[in-house]
């Protein structure tokens, strides 16, 4: 079913990063790691729809998505990006994109941090984040959004990666076997992964190589 959604606040995280806050649907309702599907609502884009996670809680007053513009393609995150506060756009019903496995390694590259905002959240919430760490690779400092919270829900276990910058206290390169040998010493727990290209199908390979099993690793392109 599709869905008209009207923005109520729109903030930039990072240079390239929106996060929107649109009403809710009446009687819709998600569970945390959910997506949707979002189109203009402008016969120009019929038929054109892009994947977006939900980072808000189904307990929210309001719907909240975090996504990134890449202004250098004339798609759908640029053409969002241009909509103001008061306008709107469509969104469908949501549908299951990572299901929560409990505690365990969450890697993410860039915006493929957004499916794990929300379930870090609820698993923050429910009291059974303990033990979670998050991985977070991004090109350089700038690139980091939502650092206070993430920080505020797994304190140490929060690790910030950086490729193109060298700069403390961040890790620096890219998370390979060797990194993932050196940061982590369970294999056999659940991995949430999610970033752009080939990110995490590479350290997909890499983690079962160390002994994590199909059934332990989930993922998200």
């Amino acid at each position: 079913m599709e869905h008209i959604a009207k923005i109520k606040h729109k903030q930039w995280l990072t240079h390239d990063v929106i996060q929107f806050t649109i009403g809710k649907p009446e009687n819709y309702t998600y569970t945390a790691g959910q997506a949707i599907e979002a189109t203009l609502n402008d016969p120009k884009f019929k038929g054109d729809w892009a994947p977006f996670t939900l980072t808000s809680l189904n307990r929210d007053e309001d719907l909240q998505f975090t996504i990134k513009i890449y202004s250098g393609h004339n798609g759908m995150t640029k053409a969002l990006s241009k909509l103001n506060e008061g306008e709107s756009f469509v969104i469908t019903d949501p549908w299951d994109s990572f299901i929560n496995k409990g505690p365990g390694v969450f890697i993410a590259g860039g915006t493929g941090v957004t499916p794990f905002i929300a379930l870090l959240r609820q698993m923050k919430i429910d009291g059974n984040v303990t033990g979670s760490t998050l991985i977070f690779s991004n090109k350089t400092e700038k690139d980091i959004f939502l650092y206070d919270e993430f920080k505020s829900i797994l304190g140490e276990n929060f690790i910030n990666v950086l490729t193109r910058e060298r700069k403390e206290p961040y890790l620096y390169g890219r998370i390979d076997k060797e990194f993932l040998k050196k940061h982590i010493s369970n294999f056999n727990q659940p991995f949430y992964l999610c970033g752009p290209d080939n990110f995490a199908e590479d350290i997909k390979g890499n983690l079962k190589e160390l002994g994590a099993g199909d059934s332990l690793v989930n993922i998200s392109l």
